[in-house]
């Protein structure tokens, strides 16, 4: 029944992906600014502007451009550099690892803050430390991650002398040392995910914690830690899966930003120079690579509720 239930959702992707991919390449082609006349004027092309056009394969109609750009990507080709000729896939495959990295460090923190916190926060219900704990989760959903980047590295080098070093290590020259770099961002970006994390691991403790079964077990003599691991608190994460499932796009939303204030070489820089120069099939490349990314870690988020609730069944 699980086999049949992941070839069915994997089947579902298709439509999905294509109707994605159609916005993406339509919408992109209205930014302000044509990528043809960017060249020309900034790398003194001729100003036969329809030759060049013609050249870059931008001069037939949206429609027949979508349908050969898909035969491509079918092909596992997602196209070449307007700027650079050098291939998306080769850019993606080089930078993919330090988004990797980057976002599974923030997945790191944000659920080593978020879970526990909003266990303890459940436990210790309406005193103070619940207040203490709550009122920061508030502070954390509210503050933009991109500013305290900013107040990171300007008072940092006002009040310390010390910024997060900018000049970036690859991890294949000195793993520790690449690694460093990533903890500030990562911190950073995972605020405001494990601060979601924790309201909803508090509420679901609290809805379990009243369960008859939680009830039975503390008349059972079972110790306090035993009842809330044990019994309470796998119960009461799959609700959070759901979260985490739905956060990944923020996370990876937070990746883009994080990699332009930090300067870390990551997909997302790559969007926000592909965006700033009109690199069509780079912006085309990345954003469908982001959606089957965030599409598949959710169909396995769908499949881990199985591992905490036996009584769930795939059909």
């Amino acid at each position: 029944m699980l086999r049949w239930y992941i070839l069915r959702r994997i089947v579902l992707l298709i439509p999905t992906l294509l109707l994605v991919s159609f916005f993406i390449f339509s919408i992109v082609r209205l930014l302000p600014g044509d990528v043809v006349a960017i060249m020309i004027a900034e790398q003194g092309y001729a100003d036969d502007e329809a030759e060049l056009r013609k050249t870059l394969g931008l001069d037939k109609p949206l429609v027949i451009q979508y349908v050969m750009y898909m035969k491509n990507v079918f092909k596992g080709d997602l196209g070449k550099s307007l700027w650079s000729g050098k291939p998306v896939t080769e850019e993606l495959a080089r930078r993919l690892p330090t988004t990797l990295r980057l976002g599974l460090m923030a997945l790191f923190w944000t659920i080593l803050m978020g879970v526990p916190i909003g266990v303890l926060s459940a436990i210790y219900q309406d005193r103070w430390s619940d207040y203490l704990l709550r009122s920061a989760a508030i502070g954390g959903l509210s503050i933009p991650g991109f500013w305290i980047a900013t107040l990171l590295l300007v008072f940092g080098a006002i009040w310390f002398r010390w910024v997060p070093p900018m000049d970036y290590v690859a991890f294949s020259e000195d793993p520790l040392k690449s690694l460093s770099q990533l903890v500030a961002p990562s911190f950073i970006l995972s605020i405001a995910l494990s601060a979601g994390i924790m309201r909803m691991t508090r509420t679901m403790m609290l809805e379990v914690m009243k369960e008859d079964y939680i009830r039975t077990a503390r008349a059972k003599g079972l110790a306090g830690w035993v009842v809330v691991v044990r019994h309470a608190l796998k119960n009461a994460l799959i609700p959070v899966l759901s979260i985490m499932g739905l956060q990944i796009a923020v996370l990876i939303g937070g990746t883009v930003i994080m990699e332009s204030i930090f300067v870390l070489p990551g997909m997302g820089k790559y969007l926000i120079d592909a965006i700033s120069w009109r690199d069509y099939p780079a912006i085309q490349g990345i954003n469908l690579f982001i959606c089957t990314w965030i599409i598949s870690i959710n169909l396995i988020v769908d499949l881990l509720y199985g591992l905490f609730d036996p009584r769930i069944r795939y059909r």
